[in-house]
């Protein structure tokens, strides 16, 4: 199993705005009516790719940035999530 501190390691650290930026997104777009569940992930990815490159310039390896500030954000997520229903 991949450690999840070691993938956050692999994001650039001016982008960890984009990680919180998108935590934001994915609230909002949980609290919207209109937006289904199951796209909000691919919403906040798209989101994270096309801050990353606002902030970076577009290269390959910005995109596989913003891939992992949307995954880190939506697993922080989770993380948060799963532990609050556990109790």
């Amino acid at each position: 199993m991949i450690d999840m501190d070691f993938i956050v390691g692999l994001i650039d650290p001016a982008l960890i705005i984009v990680v919180a930026a998108c935590w934001v997104m994915g609230f909002l777009l949980k609290q919207t009516p209109r937006v289904p569940d199951w796209t909000i992930v691919y919403l906040v990815t798209a989101f994270a790719i096309l801050l990353a490159i606002g902030l970076i310039g577009l290269s390959v390896e910005t995109i596989i940035q913003g891939i992992l500030c949307g995954a880190v954000s939506v697993y922080g997520h989770q993380l948060v999530k799963q532990t609050r229903e556990r109790d």
